[in-house]
């Protein structure tokens, strides 16, 4: 792993309990020697998230996610995996020791927030104390808007007045040119390659991490000019799909209230917190991600509010929104525990200008009032109709169907079709029926997977068992159930290896799985630890852990026991697969002669008296 020892790794898992950790987030209680409570991955109310402190892996049997307790960290902080270590490593009281790469990049991210801070600090300055037209029209700008007085200390506001000025200054406090450029607050020039400023004549917004440090800016023209608003560039420290604007501000309100309010502009946020609305925060320049939910996610547990401005461009924004909604937004696949819910500002206004013309406690009842983001752009789409018109209304009926082809699968879509069908009046059996043959549009942004990319075995698992005969839906439970306890117990993955490398499986991403077992105990003979097995499969075949973690359904069984009988099993119905398509093929002598008609014949009935005598030999579990 890179940046971290496997020692280090192996220290960290074996002093992090999973029910300790998992317990500080989850309510669990004991059953039998396993702990079980609601997943917080997902919305429920029944608990199908299982712990065995045992193997110390986790699984839930609602969304299908499983792993160790360094994923669950992971999934849990939206953590990459070396920050998961890390953090497991601060709360158990281990010093890590990092490889010199790693150290080496950790230190330039150091370096990056350091060039950003400084550079903050600097346009302060510019903005408190600099004489000069373009200083005092940047001052006299943010006092028309309500942003003088207190406003530029407690945000950090400042100007950029460009002519190299900022290049000059980070360069007398020993920040390289290469440092500025990757911080991308310089540029090279053009014309002659020399370094210079990259914002020019601007009011800045620095840009903070959740944890407060200065990491981008956000600069505003100072008169005419375009673009009207400048975001730092995409840095190693900065991704824009990520970062909300006030979001170190706004955490504790947000945590407090449970609910989070988006906005299109910094100076929306800053003045909305002045009137006391101290739980909003912006996106910058993107419409909101699922990256931004996630993250908004850790600190409010209830309720997003998306508020668009009333003018055109707020309802363009209004018009984009629901498009980010698709199955990975949806409560039901595991992403998003909160609400998503949208108004709109009366009269053009936007954020800041409402609350300057009705006050704080006006917006909150506005907030009130905010609908579901899906019910929200469906009444956007009838309002531009005449629902009296029929033709009309069979616009609209295609129109907010559109809205819902990337989730028409899911329980929320056939909710939001009896709402169509009762907003016009239509037969739900019609709309259900229409729903059904919309094709669903492209993923947009907010997917984290990239389109055609794979599903996961733990998707592909819950599809190959829909609508199976109930034959077929057993074999890949038996399949399932002997790869978990290969990979759970070692001495059993160990021992049937032949197995694991013979089996016919029925299900393509078993098969794939099962090679990945193999090669990991190729590598790993001497390893003991079933947590350390599903992690280093799941290195190697991302979404393996969420089969690797389901629990047997025989948990009281002898495990040895357990895999001899599973073994069998397999091995008995791959044989009656054989038979199967050896009749198959005697059923069509014609596509054969009449020596290899002969010997599938003979070969069909030595199969299965050897059929008939296995299975009298093979005892069911529990039977001895």
């Amino acid at each position: 792993m890179p940046g971290l020892s496997e020692d280090d790794i192996r220290r960290v898992r074996e002093a992090s309990d999973l029910v300790s950790v998992a317990g500080q987030r989850v309510v669990l209680r004991q059953r039998g020697r396993d702990f079980w409570g609601c997943c917080p991955f997902h919305n429920e109310k029944s608990p199908s998230f299982k712990i065995d402190p045992a193997t110390q892996l986790w699984h839930c049997f609602g969304c299908g996610e499983g792993g160790d307790v360094f994923s669950f960290v992971m999934k849990m902080d939206d953590l990459g995996f070396v920050d998961a270590v890390r953090e497991l490593a601060k709360q158990a009281g281990i010093q890590l020791t990092e490889e010199p790469g790693a150290a080496m990049a950790r230190g330039q991210k150091a370096r990056l927030k350091e060039v950003c801070e400084e550079t903050a600090s600097f346009y302060h300055t510019q903005l408190m104390r600099a004489r000069g037209s373009q200083a005092d029209a940047a001052r006299a700008y943010l006092s028309s808007r309500d942003l003088g007085g207190p406003v530029p200390n407690e945000w950090n506001l400042g100007f950029a007045p460009g002519n190299q000025a900022l290049v000059r200054h980070l360069s007398s406090k020993g920040f390289k040119p290469k440092d500025m450029v990757e911080a991308n607050v310089a540029m090279p020039s053009k014309r002659d390659g020399r370094l210079q400023d990259r914002f020019f004549n601007r009011i800045m917004f620095p840009i903070r991490d959740v944890e407060g440090n200065t990491i981008a800016f956000g600069g505003r023209v100072i008169g005419k000019g375009e673009p009207k608003y400048l975001n730092s560039q995409e840095t190693p420290v900065f991704h824009k799909s990520e970062v909300l604007f006030g979001l170190d501000k706004a955490k504790a309100a947000m945590a407090s209230t449970g609910v989070a309010i988006i906005v299109e502009g910094y100076t929306d946020v800053i003045v909305l917190h002045g009137a006391g609305v101290k739980n909003a925060v912006a996106t910058l320049g993107t419409a909101l991600t699922v990256q931004h939910i996630r993250t908004i996610s850790r600190h409010a547990k209830h309720r997003i509010v998306y508020l668009f401005d009333g003018d055109e461009a707020g309802q363009r924004a209004a018009d984009r929104a629901a498009r980010f909604v698709d199955e990975s937004m949806l409560p039901e696949a595991g992403r998003s525990k909160i609400d998503l819910c949208a108004v709109t500002l009366p009269d053009n206004l936007d954020p800041a200008d409402f609350v300057q013309k009705y006050g704080g406690e006006a917006l909150e009842e506005l907030l009130g009032q905010a609908v579901p983001l899906m019910r929200y752009a469906i009444d956007r789409k009838f309002q531009r109709y005449n629902l009296d018109d029929f033709g009309q209304k069979s616009r609209a009926l295609s129109d907010a169907l559109e809205l819902l082809a990337p989730i028409k699968h899911s329980v929320l879509a056939q909710e939001y079709a009896g709402y169509i069908a009762d907003r016009l009046h239509f037969e739900l059996s019609m709309v259900t029926e229409k729903l059904a043959g919309v094709r669903a549009p492209r993923v947009y942004e907010s997917s984290t997977e990239p389109q055609g990319s794979p599903a996961s075995p733990a998707a592909e698992h819950r599809q190959a068992m829909h609508d199976l005969p109930p034959r077929e839906r057993e074999r890949l439970r038996i399949e399932r159930e002997f790869l978990v306890l290969c990979a759970q117990n070692i001495a059993v993955g160990l021992g049937y290896a032949e197995i694991l490398a013979q089996t016919a499986w029925h299900q393509e991403s078993y098969g794939v799985i099962a090679q990945a077992l193999l090669a990991f105990y190729a590598e790993h003979p001497e390893c003991a630890d079933a947590s350390e097995v599903v992690r280093g499969v799941e290195s190697m075949l991302p979404g393996s852990a969420s089969v690797l973690t389901s629990a047997s359904l025989y948990d009281e069984v002898d495990p040895v026991r357990l895999a001899q009988f599973l073994a069998e099993e397999l091995a008995l119905r791959d044989m009656e697969d054989s038979v199967v398509a050896l009749n198959v093929q005697l059923k069509h002598p014609g596509n054969m002669t009449e020596e290899e008609y002969a010997m599938a014949y003979e070969a069909v009935v030595a199969l299965q008296k050897e059929l008939v005598a296995l299975r009298s030999a093979h005892r069911p579990l529990g039977v001895e």
